[in-house]
């Protein structure tokens, strides 16, 4: 007798049964015929095909995992976005800028502070929030520039006349801290991988070895150029003030890519050696990005396949030798600040530029306060799974590039979190402008994860960051989005055996779960999802009502928005314009509902 050739498609439970016992019957007619549900043989048959089930869904889980369109778990879809460029980042940053103050006493003349006394605060300073946080400085905090304000501090209680001024300035700050690890790099290792076990990892700032040897971080091992920031020396005073550094493409040998994997920081190198490597030198004058900070340095992250020709073993891999990483790190989970949150000086490095002539100098080191006059933003949230899905596709789409309007909002997205995080944002093109002229609208965060309109140094930051990937005809406006909070009410009938009380508790907590998100601006919000959210509801016999609305009291959005005129004929579309986003900010207190 003619094998049955096996069935392949039996995947689950009932088909790997129902084959089993055809096998059985067809094969073993007269040896076995007990196909009772109690007998022995039909307790094995059962665990075979319950064995088959879980290795047929383990099976077809591992597959859909190597696919972005089915992939669940969240370090898959980063590891499948990898392959299309797209990169995670590190632990949110925050940015923006902190007022300084400095007490200098008065010239000899008389006339106003000695500005030889005026100190200058170097930058990687540090200061404090009320809550916790660090901040970076990234910049030197110069005293005795010209631009800075400058009140009257002192006065002699007999003359009256000024004693000290008070001197204001102002300086970029980045959240963290600095920290260092050191690691012993034994012999050549091809494809050398360390790990960094610090935590909350935002960049990596240097990686240097025993002998002072820098490494360069890149964003893909293949490059071999990256462009140095030098100070502009022409005699030219009027070069110099129009353009403060030069930018030098320099070979980088020594080079490094930063992987971040579920919030821990990999370094990998190449598989070069000092030894054998040869390196071709691409010179391409590449528009510039912005700077990460930390580094003096920006990176071309254009992709030129010839680099792959061109390249020998992707970067001198460190041997032999013990390697100091520096690097920044978040000192609580929420890294944004509230106005005038920042307001004490943790560890300040300050200089003078000339200490002969300091009469002052522990009073004035002393007298360094700071404050910030605006909220200091970021990203807040993780990214989920589904928005890193979403980033990885724009992300290939877009191609270092930006042509469409598709283009230019995964641009803003990508933007690194250290310059501000985007969380909304729309592109509308300028009906009213004979050019190609586009509007960005845009949303930033607060320290609570709300919805909260950008600052200006975010939009500053965006204006930069763009300007290298638009095209020459483009012109682009940088406008703040609007978001509207909503309220939801809501009437159910419950059945006549179910404590209501607990339904109520389950009722809410299926709408904060489905609700729970971000909208996007021009997308509307379904009040027929709520029916069907709470007529899913166990207990629930039907919803009855829905009805939405406005908040706009304290701390609430103070956007006019007229429900009526937004909500469709039936009552079930509420529609948002194309610069206007939905946010249900707090539940608590914004759901409310009736068990009948």
């Amino acid at each position: 007798m003619a094998k049955r050739p096996i069935s392949y498609t039996s995947r689950d439970y009932d088909s790997i049964k129902a084959s089993l016992v055809d096998h059985a019957r067809r094969y073993y007619p007269d040896s076995y015929k007990d196909f009772n549900e109690a007998s022995f043989g039909s307790l094995m048959i059962d665990a075979v095909s319950y064995v088959g089930d879980v290795l047929s869904f383990y099976l077809d889980y591992q597959a859909n995992e190597n696919f972005l369109d089915s992939a669940i778990e969240t370090k898959n879809i980063a590891r499948v976005g990898r392959q299309l460029g797209f990169r995670e980042s590190g632990s949110p940053s925050s940015t923006g800028v902190v007022a300084f103050y400095a007490v200098i006493p008065i010239d000899a003349a008389g006339e106003g502070p000695d500005m030889d006394q005026a100190p200058i605060l170097r930058k990687d300073s540090t200061v404090g929030s009320t809550d916790g946080n660090s901040f970076i400085l990234i910049e030197n905090v110069d005293f005795a520039d010209a631009n800075n304000e400058v009140v009257v501090a002192r006065v002699d209680n007999t003359t009256g006349q000024p004693t000290h001024y008070a001197i204001k300035s102002f300086g970029k700050v980045i959240s963290g801290e600095l920290k260092q690890e050191t690691f012993t790099i034994g012999e050549y290792q091809r494809f050398l991988r360390v790990a960094i076990a610090g935590s909350n990892i935002s960049e990596i700032v240097s990686v240097e070895d025993s002998d002072g040897r820098e490494y360069l971080e890149v964003p893909f091992l293949s490059q071999d150029v990256v462009y140095a920031q030098v100070p502009n020396y022409n005699t030219d005073s009027s070069d110099r003030s129009n353009a403060r550094f030069t930018l030098k493409a320099i070979a980088a040998p020594r080079r490094f890519t930063v992987d971040f994997v579920e919030g821990l920081a990999y370094i990998q190198f190449g598989y070069g050696s000092s030894d054998n490597l040869t390196e071709d030198v691409i010179a391409d004058p590449a528009e510039v990005v912005l700077s990460t900070h930390g580094r003096s340095h920006v990176t071309d992250d254009s992709f030129d396949p010839s680099r792959l020709i061109k390249t020998d073993k992707f970067g001198i891999v460190p041997a032999n030798t013990t390697l100091t990483v520096t690097y920044r790190a978040n000192t609580t989970e929420n890294v944004n600040a509230a106005v005038g949150a920042i307001d004490s000086t943790i560890d300040v490095d300050v200089v003078f530029q000339d200490r002969t002539q300091l009469t002052e100098e522990d009073d004035i080191i002393s007298s360094i306060e700071c404050f910030n006059e605006e909220a200091i933003l970021g990203d807040v949230t993780t990214v989920s799974a589904e928005e890193m899905r979403i980033k990885a596709y724009d992300n290939f789409a877009a191609q270092n590039r930006a042509v469409t309007k598709q283009d230019y909002a995964a641009l803003c997205y990508r933007m690194p979190p250290e310059f501000g995080a985007i969380k909304r944002v729309n592109i509308l093109r300028d009906e009213d402008s004979f050019k190609r002229n586009l509007n960005l609208y845009i949303l930033s965060e607060n320290v609570d994860g709300d919805f909260v309109k950008p600052s200006q140094t975010i939009k500053q930051n965006l204006r930069n960051w763009i300007a290298r990937y638009k095209m020459l005809n483009d012109t682009v406006d940088i406008f703040d989005g609007e978001f509207v909070n909503l309220k939801l009410s809501y009437e159910v009938v419950s059945g006549f055996d179910v404590n209501k009380f607990d339904l109520l508790t389950r009722c809410n907590e299926a709408i904060e779960k489905k609700f729970n998100t971000k909208y996007n601006m021009g997308e509307s919000f379904y009040l027929s999802d709520v029916y069907i959210t709470l007529n899913a509801v166990s207990g629930v016999v039907d919803t009855t009502n829905v009805v939405v609305g406005t908040k706009s009291s304290a701390g609430y959005s103070q956007y006019p928005f007229n429900i009526n005129e937004h909500l469709s004929n039936d009552g079930r579309v509420l529609r948002a314009p194309d610069k206007v986003a939905f946010e249900i900010k707090d539940f608590d207190a914004d759901i409310t509902g009736v068990i009948k």
